[in-house]
């Protein structure tokens, strides 16, 4: 691994940190003024809705600059969404902004290790890579909900001789904006690479034809195919089974909404160990042979029906948690890997975040609805385990023989 690899990797473990404790900072806004309370959920709605809007647009933005200023840039919307929501404007619009910048960021933090790295360093790199944001998803949501304290705002405050009136989350927002101007000063430092794929026109016609020729060509492309079809599934599948550990936790093991959340973090954990197994043992030519660990998966949500412990709990979160990260990195690298050769890994990494994030809202939404007809949460549970291991196994059969090249 080289220099630049290991800057990218700083500016995306500062980004995704602020990114994840500007969410709890967010919530805990809308609580200090009483909003209702499906604004909360809300937040994450209007944040991936600008993935899938903005696709079209942000594969050729990524492909059209150098990535590294890309980078810059997009840390830069995200820094205005945490100003303006300081400054009083609806914490659900400032969001939408912060999830215009990440939507122009993603392609270009995973586009760029293909032009800094050979194929073969891709899934090691990807390893790093979703290390990295795991361990960014963990101190973001303890960060988060640290900042977010009133009596550390006050005591931090007092404590550099200043009098405030800054509100707990508020403080809090203070802090990520910092964190995010650190991550858009460290984009600076990513050397220029030359242009990758550029548009040839800019025209907003071209644009559309160009993102449905992406769409096309890489659900038409078998290892295309396999490595979007199982990266959607793990997001869509990831988001919903976050709310669903949650509702679990309070009935099974009396939990409240933040010792809940301090139990996901197992599963986080583990898909941080399962990433380093995955950039150890396992390389792009062999990508498609970790399918079976995405089948066993669907079976650990349906083990937790009968756990009552924490201990237990946390580690078959653990186990699952590691499962993930060991089949998803060597997708992520397949998908990048393909996606350069097609189209350019802009291109294909907006094509991956559209994907995955309409996928995030249908499963979300179908868990929204079995709890609003008042299903048991061991019955949805139930669902979804058996819908990832027949997903899982279908894409299993129909790709085990494909060869990478």
């Amino acid at each position: 691994m080289n220099r630049a690899f290991y800057t990218v990797l700083l500016a995306q473990f500062l980004s995704a940190l602020a990114d994840n404790a500007l969410l709890f900072a967010a919530i805990g806004l809308l609580l200090f003024f009483a909003a209702p309370d499906w604004h909360s959920p809300l937040l994450q709605t209007v944040f991936v809705i600008a993935y899938i809007v903005l696709a079209p647009l942000a594969g050729p933005f990524a492909d059209a600059l150098p990535k590294g200023r890309v980078m810059f840039i997009a840390n830069s919307v995200k820094f205005a969404g945490t100003v303006v929501m300081l400054v009083g404007l609806h914490p659900l619009l400032a969001y939408a902004i912060v999830g215009i910048g990440a939507a122009m960021y993603s392609p270009a933090k995973y586009g760029i290790l293909t032009e800094l790295l050979p194929p073969d360093r891709l899934v090691v790199a990807n390893s790093w890579m979703e290390g990295t944001t795991v361990a960014a998803i963990v101190l973001g949501a303890i960060i988060g909900g640290v900042l977010i304290n009133p009596e550390l705002a006050a005591q931090t405050l007092a404590a550099m001789g200043l009098q405030s009136t800054l509100i707990a989350p508020k403080f809090a927002i203070v802090v990520i904006t910092g964190l995010y101007l650190a991550a858009a000063l460290t984009n600076l430092f990513i050397p220029r690479l030359p242009i990758d794929h550029a548009l040839p026109s800019k025209a907003p016609g071209f644009i559309l034809h160009d993102f449905w020729h992406s769409f096309t060509l890489l659900w038409r492309d078998p290892l295309g195919q396999v490595s979007l079809a199982v990266t959607t599934l793990f997001w869509g599948v990831g988001a919903t089974l976050r709310l669903l550990v949650i509702t679990w936790a309070a009935l099974n093991l009396k939990f409240s909404l933040d010792q809940a959340t301090q139990l996901t973090a197992a599963s986080a954990i583990g898909i941080a160990i399962g990433a380093v197994f995955a950039g150890k043992f396992v390389r792009l030519q062999g990508a498609v042979s970790v399918l079976p660990a995405g089948i066993l998966l669907g079976f650990v949500p349906i083990a937790l029906i009968w756990v009552e412990s924490v201990v237990p709990a946390a580690l078959l979160l653990l186990f699952g948690g590691a499962l993930a990260g060991y089949f998803v990195v060597p997708m992520n690298a397949l998908l990048q890997h393909r996606g350069h050769l097609l189209m350019g890994a802009g291109h294909s990494i907006a094509q991956q975040n559209f994907n995955e994030n309409i996928s995030i809202l249908v499963l979300t939404g179908a868990y929204a609805m079995m709890m609003r007809a008042e299903w048991h949460i061991h019955t949805i549970i139930w669902v979804f385990g058996l819908f990832i291991s027949a997903v899982m196994t279908a894409i299993w059969l129909r790709h085990r023989n494909d060869v990478v090249h």
